[in-house]
């Protein structure tokens, strides 16, 4: 039981973590794109042309848009902060089945996003990466929470009997 509640609350930090990786994205997509992010590392690692792609909102933009459209684009980091968020409101009042569930939904567009990354735009996002190792943290978390709310559930002294 106390390992499950700590479990708890290891998966709100790590999505804490999430939303303010998610936000430091965010701020990058915000920014004036003349002006160098400090994440712009190299060639290949560079968060502030990934963020200002036209992958980083959802739907995407297309190549023909005109930028004055009155189309509304979200940007993939807002939805991003809002998953985590929902990971960390869940891990504390839901069971673990349910986490893993919207985390699994989470790595899902992250592995997606990873995808664009490696063979689309061929460059990186260190906020992007690093948001796919919470999420994938959050996913194996969320599986360990499952087995011991299993593994509870079978024991006699979980129930109080003998």
């Amino acid at each position: 039981m106390r390992l499950l509640r700590f479990l708890r609350f290891l998966v709100v930090l790590i999505a804490l973590g999430g939303m303010v990786d998610s936000y430091l994205a965010l701020r990058i997509h915000n920014q004036d794109p003349s002006v160098a992010p400090p994440c712009a590392v190299s060639e290949h690692w560079d968060c502030g042309s990934v963020n200002h792609s036209r992958y980083a909102v959802f739907p995407p933009t297309s190549f023909d848009e005109d930028p004055n459209s009155k189309h509304t684009h979200i940007p993939v980091a807002s939805a991003g902060i809002a998953g985590y968020a929902l990971i960390a409101l869940l891990a504390l009042f839901a069971p673990f089945w349910i986490v893993l569930q919207v985390a699994e939904i989470g790595f899902g567009c992250a592995a997606m996003l990873s995808y664009l990354e490696a063979f689309v735009m061929q460059k990186w996002c260190i906020y992007c990466v690093w948001s796919q190792g919470i999420i994938t943290t959050l996913v194996l978390l969320s599986l360990i929470g499952i087995f011991l709310q299993r593994k509870l559930r079978r024991s006699p002294f979980a129930t109080g009997s003998r």
